[in-house]
């Protein structure tokens, strides 16, 4: 056992972990209910969620534009978020691209870099909506439970493995504390979790569930990494302080922002016949 291991870190993650995912998964479970009532505490989660993550983006990413940045930002991402769950899609995109835009433009008028504004709504909205879409589709309960058990499995694992069996580092100049260790164990985790999930709750060949797995934990710490590259750029350690022993909650979703797109890719293959 590592001599480095932080149980008491592992303790307060596990606390918030619960929370957090108890209130998600109770939010995905009854979402196809009847009465549509039942569709509001998925609705609600990801508002609220679209724009916390909107409020942390703009406090790291924009802060000379301040309020302007983040309501631009979180406006743009709320609407996003109605206009998907009333099927909406089209729109919902020109939205996107407006918001962008705009974001741009108050970003760039408070002296921040525009493309740090505009890159906001795109980082945040499309992962809103496309995970709007995947609970939306056929099964959608089950791709959804995928997608989470996925991300969290990669996540708890590669922790996990990584503190455990340390090594050669994967990424040090933008991340020093992930280890190659823990890039396979989160990819045997996110892997697993697939499986299972699909045994349980879908029609999915479980090849095609291990594929999807494999992918989707790819692009779970691929998205994991690429925010610690945004904050070595921005000189952040955390994107806030929301989350007990994860910083803010762009730290703790970052890697499904990713995932979530290659889920959606496997949704419309699978629409076409493949991994049945």
């Amino acid at each position: 056992m590592s001599p480095g291991f932080n149980w008491a870190n592992v303790a307060v993650r596990a606390a918030s972990a619960l929370v957090l995912g108890g209130g998600a998964l109770f939010s995905v479970w009854v979402f196809p209910l009847d009465p549509p009532i039942w569709r509001a505490p998925f609705l609600a989660m990801i508002a609220v969620g679209g724009v916390l993550l909107s409020l942390e983006w703009s406090v790291m990413a924009t802060p000379r534009a301040g309020v302007s940045a983040t309501l631009v930002t979180g406006i743009a991402v709320l609407a996003v978020i109605l206009l998907a769950f009333g099927g909406f899609y089209g729109p919902a995109w020109t939205v996107i691209i407006g918001g962008a835009a705009l974001a741009a433009w108050a970003a760039g008028r408070a002296g921040d870099p525009a493309r740090d504004g505009a890159y906001g709504v795109f980082y945040i909205a499309p992962a809103c909506l496309v995970l709007v879409w995947l609970i939306e589709s056929p099964q959608g309960r089950g791709w959804t439970l995928m997608l989470f058990a996925c991300t969290w499995a990669a996540d708890i694992l590669a922790y996990v493995a990584g503190n455990l069996l340390g090594g050669p580092r994967l990424w040090p100049r933008f991340s020093p504390n992930k280890t190659w260790a823990g890039f396979f164990g989160g990819l045997a985790g996110a892997t697993a979790a697939a499986v299972a999930m699909a045994a349980i709750f879908m029609r999915l060949s479980l090849a095609g569930a291990a594929l999807i797995g494999f992918l989707g934990g790819l692009a779970t710490m691929g998205g994991d990494l690429w925010e610690s590259m945004l904050k070595r750029r921005f000189g952040v350690k955390d994107s806030g302080d929301l989350i007990p022993g994860h910083g803010g909650l762009m730290d703790r979703v970052d890697g499904m922002m990713f995932a979530v797109m290659v889920f959606a890719v496997a949704r419309l293959v699978v629409r076409f016949g493949w991994a049945h």
